[in-house]
């Protein structure tokens, strides 16, 4: 039998940075007689500054993305049955709504040791605490619950970390829920893993796409967009958020970084902190949960405001050229990168878009076109890893043909701008809100 040919880690990295480089490079070469033109009208140097964040840039980040997920392959488990004792760290403000299902589904799991809840209550006004307790009772689950008054998931964190007993330790959100099979598969990744290993993020999916217009827009965004993401930061070891949605950690790791940080993208700024402390933080596809994505456009603008601010919370906090390995300074050192596509696309897609539509096609040229055929790429590839993820844990990929043209179409229009926002909003120092 033919056996797979083995491509050290760093090789891979090599790889795709050179047929990045050279894409671009193409790019830069066809892109010569749109440069000439725009630098007539706004100078030399914003025309290399527009062309850079609308083609250059996005190019060679999606060249990237795309060779690395061909050369992406998950590694066999070494331990696929762990039945060691794990905890669930639950942090709850007025839940009252999601926490039934949420302890449903972790009663549910195939896992072989034991789970215990620890659920802190953050000052909710609701009837969180008392379904809790009821629902745990008639599980016969076990469980601790908290009372945490001070507002903040960091601080709620915290307090029940001071609880956990356990070697390894799950954060999950009040209103994911967790497949069968996604605590055996999760602790099976970190169990398999080398020792530096302190953290697997497990794979979030939306829950309610069915529900309106943004819901179904962002199915597509975790399916696709986020999951690309984080195969390819899995690859070269280095996920750049082990999300509180849904990761798993090594206790000690946590202690040992101090916790979770006082910031509005606790989980970012942690994580980053793992890998300055030498640790690699990996990801798990076959750990699924699914969580409610935000229903209104208000809600989902809060949301990826907070996304945007804890990028930018991390940077300045860990700065990328001080991470020790190779992979994690490239990695968060790409987030450099990503506020300036972002005001590119705010400041010169959009109008550029709007003066095409109008026959002035001094922005929206051929260069940028060709980013269209790279994504669409990762996209498919993407999509067929991603079906056969869902053949393997028994799930079916939802039809949504409407989201699916939206997200190719319009989704970076849309999320280019609250980003923008978000970026201005932790520059100035706004209010946090944890919802």
């Amino acid at each position: 039998m033919r056996k797979n040919i083995y491509i050290p880690v760093l090789w891979k990295f090599w790889i795709s940075q050179a047929v990045a480089i050279s894409w671009t490079a193409l790019s830069l070469w066809f892109s010569i007689p749109w440069v000439y033109d725009l630098e007539q009208i706004v100078g030399h140097f914003w025309a290399f500054f527009i062309v850079g964040g609308l083609a250059y840039v996005p190019g060679y980040l999606n060249a990237f993305l795309v060779i690395s997920l061909l050369f992406d392959r998950q590694p066999d488990f070494k331990i696929n049955n762990s039945q060691e004792a794990v905890s669930v760290l639950i942090a709850a403000r007025n839940e009252a709504t999601n926490i039934q299902d949420t302890l449903h589904y972790i009663s549910r799991q195939d896992y072989a040791g034991t789970i215990h809840v620890i659920l802190v209550n953050n000052g909710s006004t609701d009837d969180t605490v008392q379904i809790t307790s009821e629902t745990a009772r008639h599980l016969n689950m076990q469980l601790t619950i908290l009372d945490e008054e001070r507002p903040g998931k960091h601080i709620a964190l915290n307090t029940g970390l001071d609880r956990v007993q356990t070697d390894l330790v799950i954060t999950l959100d009040a209103d994911t829920l967790l497949h069968p099979a996604a605590v055996r598969y999760v602790v099976s990744r970190l169990r398999s893993a080398p020792d530096d290993v302190c953290a697997v993020a497990g794979s979030i999916l939306v829950r309610n796409s069915r529900q309106t217009f943004w819901t179904r827009l962002q199915e597509w965004d975790y399916f696709l967009g986020i999951a690309s993401i984080k195969r390819l930061q899995g690859l070269y070891q280095g996920t750049l958020v082990a999300q509180g949605a849904f990761s798993l950690y090594k206790t000690e790791a946590i202690v040992k970084a101090g916790g979770w940080p006082d910031a509005i993208g606790e989980d970012i700024v942690l994580t980053w902190k793992f890998f300055e402390q030498h640790y690699r933080v990996y990801f798990e596809p076959l750990a699924v949960a699914f969580t409610n994505a935000p229903v209104k456009f208000t809600h989902f603008v809060r949301q990826r405001n907070r996304w945007a601010r804890g990028m930018i919370e991390a940077l300045k906090q860990v700065r990328p050229w001080k991470q020790p390995r190779l992979f994690s300074k490239f990695l968060t050192g790409i987030d450099l990168l990503i506020p300036y596509i972002d005001f590119s696309y705010t400041c010169f897609w959009i109008p550029g878009l709007i003066l095409a539509f109008f026959g002035y096609f001094w922005i929206i040229g051929l260069t940028t076109l060709l980013v269209l055929p790279l994504t669409l790429i990762s996209y498919y590839i993407l999509y067929v890893y991603q079906r056969r993820v869902f053949k393997a844990l028994h799930l079916a990929v939802r039809k949504n043909i409407v989201g699916f043209i939206a997200y190719v179409l319009i989704y970076q229009m849309i999320m280019a701008p609250i980003s923008v926002y978000g970026y201005i909003q932790e520059l100035l120092h706004f209010k946090r809100v944890w919802k």
